[in-house]
């Protein structure tokens, strides 16, 4: 058996035409898709056909992508191949570590569809009450961004990759930053097309409104661990991973160190399960001895034979 660990995309990774080809040839991707149709109508029709203008709102994008990703999961589990793997951590960027949880086995995905639903109006609120800008640095050393962001108050949303660090916060503060982090040589400063400042301090009020909703979550304990994008620890408590989701809101994403410490216990096999390939990018950056394996379309699928042969 071939050990692996489970990653899955967070917002951003949406395209019109997502598991459209899964909902046509498994009968366990479709009954996903189904089910999360009963939660949110005309989801099938905005995932499948677009329009692009829909399909990135946040009613339609991260059910979307956690269902997505969702039905890539139960297709590749139902495929004889899988049973060659045996899945030992699952990770996700900030919206994927719902999948990630559902994964383990620790909430059904009724539970987390709409716990994934609660989570995106309360940001999208949140936005509304405090506005905010978020940037992306390219090529600027990490200790130095964060003397920067200490200094202006701007603060850290994504550890996406040694090379690419996500501010966030006031927009006042994050031009700031991003000022002086381009004049002290970043390769390159991208101000990021959002509607608010997430991951940061601005967020706490749907932080705090999310944990109200937390108290009524029941979970299980995980078949697996699930490392937290809070403090990339693997977790299988299921009092830590409700605490670690309203913490998330807030907190910086601590993917470097999430991938990392999978490598650190061997690991060396990720599938990135559901759309884009984001993730691939970002693990090779980390760790060009590490495989990833993209699952967005049945086709991947048939590549993991030769994978479990080595």
């Amino acid at each position: 058996m071939t050990s692996v660990a489970l990653i899955f995309p967070g917002q951003g990774a949406q395209f019109v035409g997502m598991g459209k080809e899964f909902f046509e040839s498994s009968p366990e991707a479709r009954d996903i898709f189904d089910r999360a149709e009963a939660i949110v109508p005309d989801l099938k029709a905005v995932l499948f056909d677009g329009p692009a203008e829909k399909l990135t709102a946040t009613a339609f994008c991260q059910p979307g992508i956690f269902t997505m990703s969702m039905a890539a999961l139960a297709a590749l589990k139902a495929d004889p191949v899988f049973a060659q793997f045996e899945p030992c951590y699952a990770c996700g960027l900030s919206l994927g570590e719902y999948s990630a949880i559902c994964a383990a086995g620790a909430l059904d995905f009724e539970d987390a569809l709409k716990l994934v639903l609660t989570r995106g109006s309360l940001m999208e609120e949140a936005t509304k009450q405090q506005k905010g800008a978020m940037a992306a640095i390219i090529g600027f050393e990490k200790d130095e961004l964060l003397k920067i962001c200490a200094q202006t108050g701007a603060e850290v949303a994504n550890f996406n990759s040694p090379e690419q660090i996500v501010i966030t916060g006031e927009e006042a503060k994050v031009n700031a930053a991003a000022d002086l982090i381009e004049a002290a040589g970043a390769k390159r400063v991208i101000p990021l097309d959002v509607s608010g400042a997430f991951h940061s301090s601005l967020m706490k009020s749907a932080a705090d409104r999310f944990r109200d909703r937390l108290e009524s979550v029941t979970l299980t304990a995980p078949t697996f661990p699930v490392l937290s994008n809070v403090d990339a620890q693997p977790v299988t408590v299921t009092g830590h991973i409700l605490n670690n989701l309203a913490e998330q809101i807030t907190s910086s994403v601590q993917w470097v160190a999430s991938i990392e410490a999978i490598a650190a216990h061997g690991v060396t096999t990720f599938l990135e399960i559901g759309p884009g390939n984001v993730l691939k990018g970002l693990v090779r950056r980390i760790n060009r001895d590490l495989k990833v394996v993209n699952i967005q379309k049945p086709s991947d699928i048939e590549q993991l034979a030769a994978v479990a042969a080595g």
